[in-house]
């Protein structure tokens, strides 16, 4: 509904996007914050701060962390309980590239301490025992723990990007957004229509030819970068007539390939789509009114990032 800044004294300013979020502003019936997690904006001091504001201005006041079960993520990676809700709530926020590399060392050597500790479990415990097996003594433990960090940044950001996305394309499609509230048993078909017609990867997969080979029209030489766009296969109007058109009653919802294929498919789809499930159906029924506060060509689309995501989603509800 609205942006938030903060003075010199700590005071917010809300700046209401529309005259219709002026009119909600001056209600002051209930106020949604939103929280990312991993941002030092938001300090234990300036939650309570927001909250203090907010309970002084409207009658109720929500927090939404926008992203979904962190800590349960890092204690699925091997960190015991205590340590993954530590984690969870870190100072991890966005940096500058030398920064960037200072918190991936950071991360590694977590991960790789977790190899050495025989109380790990999960993911990280299973890789550990790997270092015992000599059909892998060419992994290092390097390599272990690379997937280890790169396995829980994929959960967050591919969750979080894809929800964004669904609601982007159901608020501006108000036909599928309202055949889902009324038809709870098509949620599970709405979320594969909505993995299928949302293109996740921002710009494509950079991939080197290894020999000489023609695809439809185009003839690709050995060493040459093709930019790969696995997604577009979602679109294919063979496999799926009028591809465009979002359909919860095709034969054939779940054969997209948002979740890859083959050896590279996503080993956690059935967390995923239980993320997605549940957090578009608790959204759609706590929000009838939820809409783009902005018209939807105003959208800013983050730039130089591996998802396809808008900068903020400004909404009104």
């Amino acid at each position: 509904m609205t942006t938030a800044s903060v003075l010199m004294a700590d005071v917010f300013e809300v700046q209401p996007y529309t005259s219709h979020c002026e009119v909600i502003l001056g209600e002051g019936a209930h106020a949604v914050i939103g929280v990312s997690p991993g941002n030092s904006y938001f300090s234990a001091r300036r939650l309570h701060e927001l909250a203090r504001w907010g309970l002084d201005h409207f009658d109720r006041v929500d927090f939404v962390y926008t992203d979904l079960y962190v800590a349960e993520m890092y204690e699925a990676s091997g960190y015991p309980p205590d340590e993954a809700r530590r984690k969870a709530v870190e100072n991890n926020s966005p940096c500058p590239v030398t920064g960037a590399r200072i918190n991936w060392d950071r991360d590694i050597a977590r991960m790789t301490a977790l190899l050495d500790d025989p109380a790990t479990h999960g993911l990280m415990g299973e890789l550990a025992a790997l270092r015992d097996d000599p059909d892998y003594a060419h992994l290092t433990d390097e390599m272990l723990a690379t997937v280890g960090v790169t396995m829980f940044g994929a959960g967050v950001i591919s969750t979080s990007g894809f929800l964004s996305m669904a609601l982007v394309y159901l608020l501006t499609h108000p036909i599928a957004r309202d055949l889902l509230p009324d038809r709870p048993d098509l949620i599970g078909p709405g979320v594969e229509e909505l993995l299928r017609v949302n293109l996740s990867i921002g710009d494509a997969l950079p991939r080197l030819a290894l020999e000489d080979v023609r695809l439809g029209d185009v003839h690709i030489r050995r060493g040459e970068l093709v930019l790969v766009l696995v997604e577009g296969a979602n679109l294919d109007p063979e496999k799926f007539p009028d591809p465009h058109r979002f359909d919860v009653h095709r034969d054939n919802t779940a054969d997209h390939l948002s979740f890859g294929g083959g050896a590279h498919y996503c080993p956690a789809t059935a967390l995923g789509r239980a993320h997605a499930r549940i957090a578009l159906e608790v959204l759609l029924d706590r929000l009838p009114d939820l809409a783009l506060a902005v018209p939807a060509g105003q959208l800013v689309w983050r730039t130089g990032f591996m998802k396809r995501i808008p900068e903020r989603l400004p909404v009104t509800w």
